[in-house]
This record gives C-alpha cells, sequence and structure tokens, in this order.
C-alpha cells in the first residue's frame, strides 16, 4: 500500500510502499477514506515532539472497516468508522480515572504508531468510532482532532449556560470552538484575530471577531464586553504576547484554557494577572473517546457543522502533503486540509 512517512527530523516527508496490515485480536483493518492535516504534523515533521521514526504521519482519520481481528465482534467489514487517535490499556488507574490520554502504556496514531497518511491502517477496535449516515468522512476525520480538542477545552473550562467566550486565534479549532461553545450555552462568543479573512469568517460563524492588528488583545476583548472580561478564554495561537492579553481580559472567576502546544514560556504578574481576580490557568491535553461520541452525536442533529472549516482537499501525494505542512509553518489562511485517500 501506498504512504507517506516521516523518516528524518526537520527533513520533507517522503513516499513509501508498505504491506497491507493485517489485524491482530482485537484489532481492525481501516480503508482510510480522508485524513486531515493537523497543524501538530508540521511540528512532528520539525523535529518538535519525539516521534517513533521512520512513522506514517496523521491522527485524523476516517474510513470503512475491511477486516476484522478475533475477538472483535461489535464492528464490521464494510462499517464507516472514525479513528479515536489515542491507544491506551483502558484498565490502570489513569484511564479509569483521568482519561485515556494520561495512559502510561499509551501512544497516538501518527507519531507513536503509524497514522493515516496511507490507503490502510490497522488500530485496536477500541479506537473505532461509528460514523452515522449524515455526517461525512471529510468532517469525522478533523472532528477526532480539532473539534475534539476544543470540545475539551470546553468541558474542562466548566462552561456555563450564559457564559461569554472568546477565542484566541480563528482557525479550524476556532471554527469548531465557536460553534461548540453556543451549543453548550455561550451567550456571546469572541474571536480574536489578525488575518483578515479569518475575521470575516469567525463573523460568518456567528462570533463577534475583534481584529487584534493594532489594538492590544485585552483592550480589544475588554472594549467589546464593556469592562467586563469574559468568563473563558481558548488559547489557540501559542504566542505569549496574545495568551496574557486573554488571562487579562478575564472576568473574576474566570477561566484561561491554555491548548496551543507551541506556548513554550508564558510571564504574568501571579498577584495582579491572576490571584486579585481569582481567575484560573488550566492545561489542556487531547480529549477521550467518550467525548469522541459526543461530538459525533451532536454533528448528526446538526447541533454542530465544521463542513465549512474545510478549505481545501489534497491528494494522497508527497509534494501536495509536504505543500500544506509548509504553509501550515509560514502562516495560512486556510483553515483545514484534508487529503482524500479514496
Amino acid at each position: 500500500m501506498h504512504a507517506i512517512r516521516l523518516t528524518a527530523p526537520a527533513q520533507p516527508l517522503q513516499s513509501a510502499d508498505l504491506p497491507d496490515p493485517t489485524p491482530g485480536a482485537g484489532e481492525i483493518v481501516v480503508d482510510v477514506h480522508r485524513a486531515g492535516i493537523c497543524h501538530t504534523d508540521a511540528h512532528y515533521r520539525a523535529g518538535t515532539g519525539q516521534t517513533n521514526l521512520p512513522v506514517t504521519l496523521g491522527h485524523e482519520i476516517a474510513g470503512v472497516v475491511s477486516a476484522v481481528g478475533a475477538g472483535v465482534s461489535d464492528l464490521r467489514e464494510g462499517q464507516r468508522v472514525a479513528l479515536h487517535y489515542l491507544t491506551s490499556c483502558g484498565q490502570c488507574h489513569r484511564c479509569q480515572r483521568h482519561g485515556e490520554q494520561f495512559c502510561p502504556d499509551g501512544g497516538m496514531l501518527g507519531k507513536e504508531r503509524d497514522g493515516g497518511y496511507a490507503q490502510r491502517i490497522v488500530v485496536p477496535a477500541f479506537n473505532a468510532i461509528p460514523i452515522p449516515d449524515e455526517v461525512s468522512f471529510d468532517v469525522a476525520a478533523i472532528m477526532m482532532c480539532s473539534t475534539a480538542t476544543a470540545y475539551h477545552a470546553l468541558r474542562l473550562g466548566s462552561i456555563q449556560e450564559g457564559d461569554s467566550v472568546a477565542v484566541l486565534g480563528f482557525g479550524g479549532l476556532g471554527v469548531s470552538a465557536s460553534q461548540l461553545a453556543r451549543a453548550l450555552g455561550a451567550s456571546q462568543v469572541y474571536a480574536v484575530d489578525v488575518v483578515p479573512e479569518k475575521l470575516q469568517l469567525a463573523a460568518s460563524f456567528g462570533a463577534t471577531p475583534l481584529d487584534a492588528r493594532e489594538t492590544p488583545v485585552h483592550k480589544a476583548i475588554l472594549g467589546a464586553t464593556d469592562g467586563k472580561g469574559v468568563d473563558v478564554v481558548l488559547e489557540f495561537t501559542g504566542n505569549e504576547q496574545v495568551a496574557h492579553g486573554g488571562l487579562r481580559s478575564l472576568s473574576p472567576g474566570g477561566r484561561m484554557m491554555i491548548v496551543a502546544i507551541n506556548l513554550r514560556s508564558f510571564t504574568f504578574n501571579p498577584f495582579t494577572d491572576l490571584l486579585v481576580r481569582e481567575r484560573r490557568i488550566i492545561g489542556c491535553s487531547d480529549h477521550t473517546r467518550a467525548e469522541l461520541v459526543e461530538l459525533v452525536e451532536l454533528a448528526r442533529t446538526g447541533k454542530v457543522d465544521i463542513s465549512r472549516a474545510i478549505t481545501r482537499t489534497v491528494p494522497l501525494e508527497v509534494d501536495a502533503v509536504n505543500g500544506v505542512l509548509d504553509e501550515l509553518e509560514r502562516g495560512s489562511t486556510h483553515l483545514r486540509t484534508v487529503i482524500a485517500v479514496a
């Protein structure tokens, strides 16, 4: 089968012909139909984060079950599925108490084990999320990461009916976050960005766009809220100055969710920025399989529609995929790109 692989850090991805995978006990093989290209993949290609090399990248995956291993009774050949990208034991204290993303024996598709930039993939049956007829492969694929990450962040942020939310950086995550915040009861969603096209798009999704090109982030948010601030901030940019502005714009008791994996330093005044207003800073790591099931149901019922977040489709060709990753590293006006595999 054809695959596109990371063979060395800080080098372009390479084409490869690999043997077709076969399922072991408790596993399935999925013929990949769509694979999302995530900004995280650009970080892996650049050498940020430890990956098992060589590895097939891609952790946003949707396709059709083509083979079922021994002991798998709840899935069938021909079934449409999307894939939870975290593998775990499911039995340890961390899995049971905190979530499978904290499993000491866990791994990630497209990082520790081969992912979806390929024609086929073998995974534990536990990782398969059935796709209802109302949800396309494209949407299901990107929901496995960007939408799920935004959903997990909002849930960790204890969003309540009537809360206001500020989204810092209106990319693929921001599109999902704005819709999900509304679905979870937010009264107002503000989208902060510096790209005019993304600000226009935010408005089309019902968010209030705030241009941070000339106005500092905290002044833009406080100005839009008559000085009240917002209850929840989602930090997607990885920019320390932007993050600090978001923290300063929180209302008393507000929660700031750190989602961007490239925010490497964050300096603030613990007294004035945090203590006196009882603000909280919360780290957000991945998501759970249970949340993916909830998300697919939200998509099935039309409560969220992220299809417009997909602004480009490319073939499973190495030059096309490397080109998208190059663009993500430079900065792109595109939101989400998917690979059409089948």
